[in-house]
C-alpha cells in the first residue's frame, strides 16, 4: 500500500498554479512565495491534536490556552488521551472551564481511542484524505473542516480544498472578481484546475482574502 509523504514541493506547486491559473498567479506574485510549513516535519499525536481542537473551538486563542492549561494541570499530563482524561471525573474537567458539549466530545474521543477507532500517524500514512475524514468526523465535535486543517497543516497533504471555509471562498471571489462568494459546489468546480496542489492554492486564497478585505482580525485559519 503506497505511503503518503508529509509535505510537498512548494516551488513545484507555485509553478504549477501560476501556469494553470493566471489570475491566481498574479495574486500569488503580489503575496510572495509561501514556503513549506515546519509542522509538516514534526511528529504529533492525532488524538491529542483533536482534543486540543475541541477545546479551542469558538474561543479566542488566549482563553482556550488558559483552559487547556487548567485541564493539563488537572490530569497531570500535557498529552490528552483516554488514560490521562480518565484521571478526572466530569465535574473536575468542567471546573477547568470546559463546556458541557466539549466535555461530551472529549469523552467520545477518548472512548473511540480506547476502541482503536482513531488512526495514529503510521496508519494515516497509508490512508487517503477521504479515508482520514471518514475515520475522524464521527467523533463528536469534530467536523470536516477540523480534519481538513489537520490534513493541510499537520500531515502536509498537497491536495486539500476546504470548500466550506469562508476565507477561502472570499479569496476565490477576489481572484475571479465575482459579485458574490462562490458556493462550496462552485468553489469545488473551480478548484479542479488547481489540483494536485489545492492545499497550496488554499494557503494563497486565505492571504488574498486578507488583502482584499483588510480588517483588524485575519481570516480564520488553522491554529498552531
Amino acid at each position: 500500500m503506497p505511503r503518503h509523504a508529509r509535505g510537498f514541493d512548494t516551488q513545484a506547486a507555485y509553478a504549477h498554479l501560476a501556469k494553470r491559473d493566471r489570475k491566481l498567479g498574479a495574486w500569488m506574485k503580489k503575496v510572495g512565495t509561501l514556503g513549506p510549513d515546519p509542522r509538516w516535519r514534526k511528529s504529533f499525536d492525532p488524538v491529542d491534536a483533536l482534543a486540543r481542537a475541541i477545546l479551542y473551538q469558538q474561543l479566542s486563542g488566549k482563553a482556550a490556552a488558559t483552559i487547556v492549561g487548567r485541564v493539563e494541570a488537572a490530569i497531570a499530563s500535557d498529552r490528552f488521551h483516554c488514560d490521562t482524561l480518565a484521571r478526572c471525573d466530569d465535574a473536575a474537567i468542567r471546573a477547568c472551564g470546559v463546556s458541557g458539549n466539549k466535555l461530551l466530545a472529549l469523552r467520545d474521543l477518548a472512548a473511540r481511542e480506547s476502541r482503536g477507532e482513531i488512526p495514529d500517524l503510521r496508519r494515516m500514512s497509508v490512508m487517503d484524505n477521504d479515508a482520514i475524514v471518514a475515520a475522524l468526523v464521527p467523533v463528536r465535535g469534530i467536523g470536516r473542516w477540523t480534519v481538513e486543517m489537520m490534513l493541510m497543516f499537520r500531515l502536509g497533504r498537497a491536495d486539500v480544498l476546504p470548500v466550506d471555509d469562508l476565507g477561502i471562498r472570499k479569496g476565490a471571489q477576489a481572484v475571479d472578481k465575482l459579485d458574490a462568494m462562490p458556493t462550496p459546489k462552485e468553489l469545488a468546480e473551480t478548484g479542479e484546475r488547481w489540483g494536485p496542489y489545492r492545499t497550496y492554492a488554499s494557503l494563497y486564497l486565505w492571504r488574498i482574502a486578507d488583502l482584499a478585505t483588510p480588517s483588524k482580525t485575519e481570516t480564520k485559519r488553522s491554529q498552531d
